[in-house]
C-alpha cells in the first residue's frame, strides 16, 4: 500500500464516520473508556508512586529503620510472631556502633497479638480526634531530622527520664482540637491520661495525598507508664555521613548478638533504608499497575467487539459498493486494507478521545488531592494509543476478510 492509497483510505474512512457520527461514537465508546482508564490509572499510580517515594526518601539517605519485619511489603506469619525489639537493643546500638550518629527508639502503643479493637484518641474540652498516630520516643528523634517544630519545642531527655506527662502533636491535631488557639501550654487527654502540650510539629514535607498529620508523641518512658502492655519497638538509626554501609553492618552484628540469633540462622529482624523501602514499594505498585491495566482492558475488549459488529454491518450495507470496486479492478488486498484502515481510524480516534478523558482524570485527581503529583506518563499514553489501534486491527480483520471474499457478481446484484 503506497502513501496515496493510505491517504485515500483514511479520507474514505473519515467520510464514513462523518456520515454516521452517533453510530461511530457509540461504537468506540468502550475504546474511549478503556484507553481513558489506562491513562488515568497510569497517571494516578505514577503520582502515588512519586508521593510515597518522597515519603520514604524523607527518612534520609543516612537513616536506617529497624523493625521485626519489613515495614513495606507483605510479612510472613513467622516474621509477625518474632519477639519485639527492645529499648535495650536501641541502647546497645548507640553504645557499640561507632559509625552511628544517633539512635531513636520508637514505642508503638498497640499490642500486635491482641485481637481486641485498639482505639487511640486525644481530647481537649469538647473536641477530640480518634485514630491518632501515637508513639513514645526520645529527643534523638527530632535531632535525627524526623520532626520539625512549628511552635514550642520537642521532648527532652529530662522529661523522658522523669516520665513527665508532656506531649507534642501534629499540625492537624492542633487544628482539630484548638481551632486557631495556641496549643502550647494546654492540657489534653490522651486515652484518659492528662498531658501538657509542649510543642506542635510541622506537617512532614513529604506526606501521602490527603493524609492528615495525626502524630501524638510522648516521652518513651511516659508512654511505657501509660501503656504497660506496649511491646512493639521500632529503632531509627542515623548513620554518620558517608558511613551508611558500615553502620548497617555494625547494627546487624549488634542485634544478632543481642537477640541471640544462631550463626546459621537468618536475622530475626529487618533493617531497611529509604532506597530499599522504595524498591519494595515499587514491586507492589508494579503488580497493582498490571492488575489495573488488565481490568481496564475489559473496556477495550467490549469496544473491540462493538467495532467488529459495526464493521460487519458496514460490509453488509456496502456490499454493492464492494462489488463495483471489484468489477473495476480492485484486488482482495485493496478491499481488506480499506476496511482495516476504516477500523483503525475509528479506534484511533477513540484512543485520542480516551487520552483526553484520561488527562481529565489526572487533572481532577490533582485538584482533589493537591499533594498527589499526578502526571500522564509517556508509557500510559503510548500504551493507550497502541492498544486502541491494535484493537482496530484485530477486530477489523474478520469483517475486512468477509468483504474481500464477496463475489463481485453476487455483490452487484445485492439490493
Amino acid at each position: 500500500m503506497n502513501w496515496t492509497q493510505l491517504t485515500a483510505g483514511i479520507k474514505l474512512a473519515m467520510e464514513t464516520i462523518r456520515s454516521h457520527k452517533t453510530r461511530a461514537f457509540l461504537t468506540v465508546l468502550g475504546v474511549i473508556i478503556g484507553t481513558g482508564t489506562i491513562i488515568g490509572v497510569g497517571s494516578i499510580i505514577t503520582g502515588f508512586d512519586g508521593a510515597i517515594t518522597n515519603i520514604l526518601r524523607s527518612f534520609g539517605t543516612d537513616t536506617l529503620v529497624v523493625f521485626k519485619f519489613k515495614l513495606v511489603g507483605n510479612s510472613t506469619p513467622e516474621e509477625r510472631h518474632r519477639k519485639p525489639l527492645t529499648y535495650q537493643n536501641a541502647m546497645a546500638i548507640a553504645e557499640r556502633c561507632p559509625n552511628v550518629k544517633a539512635v531513636s527508639p520508637y514505642l508503638f502503643p498497640w499490642d500486635m497479638n491482641s485481637r481486641a479493637p485498639q482505639i487511640y484518641r486525644i481530647k481537649y474540652k469538647g473536641n477530640d480526634m480518634y485514630q491518632i498516630e501515637m508513639g513514645g520516643t526520645e529527643d534523638s528523634y527530632a535531632a535525627g531530622g524526623q520532626a520539625e517544630m512549628k511552635s514550642g519545642r520537642f521532648l527532652t531527655d529530662l522529661e523522658n527520664r522523669h516520665h513527665m506527662p508532656v506531649v507534642v502533636i501534629g499540625e492537624d491535631v492542633e487544628k482539630a482540637l484548638f481551632s486557631g488557639q495556641a496549643a502550647v501550654g494546654k492540657e489534653v487527654e490522651v486515652n484518659g491520661h492528662v498531658a501538657e502540650v509542649i510543642g506542635v510539629m510541622k506537617r512532614p514535607a513529604a506526606s501521602m495525598p490527603g493524609q492528615e498529620d495525626k502524630r501524638v508523641l510522648l516521652p518513651y518512658f511516659t508512654m511505657q507508664k501509660m501503656f504497660p502492655n506496649a511491646k512493639e519497638n521500632m529503632i531509627i538509626v542515623a548513620a554518620k555521613p558517608g558511613r551508611m554501609a558500615a553502620a548497617e553492618d555494625e547494627v546487624r552484628a549488634v542485634l544478632r548478638q543481642e537477640r541471640r540469633d544462631a550463626y546459621s540462622a537468618q536475622d530475626s529482624f529487618a533493617i531497611s533504608n529509604s532506597e530499599q523501602m522504595v524498591q519494595d514499594f515499587r514491586k507492589i505498585t508494579a503488580m497493582v499497575a498490571i492488575v489495573m491495566v488488565a481490568l481496564s482492558s475489559i473496556g477495550l475488549l467490549v469496544g473491540g467487539i462493538g467495532v467488529m459488529n459495526i464493521m460487519l454491518v458496514s460490509v453488509t450495507e456496502r456490499t454493492r459498493e464492494i462489488g463495483v470496486r471489484k468489477a473495476i479492478g480492485a484486488r482482495r488486498a485493496d478491499i481488506v486494507l480499506q476496511f482495516l484502515t476504516e477500523a483503525v481510524v475509528l479506534t484511533g480516534l477513540g484512543g485520542l478521545i480516551g487520552m483526553m478523558f484520561g488527562w481529565l482524570i489526572s487533572l481532577a485527581s490533582r485538584a482533589i488531592f493537591p499533594t498527589l503529583p499526578t502526571s500522564v506518563p509517556l508509557w500510559a499514553a503510548a500504551l493507550g494509543v497502541i492498544v486502541s489501534v491494535g484493537v482496530g486491527l484485530f477486530f477489523g480483520i474478520w469483517p475486512a476478510n468477509k468483504a474481500a471474499r464477496l463475489d463481485p457478481v453476487e455483490a452487484l446484484r445485492y439490493e
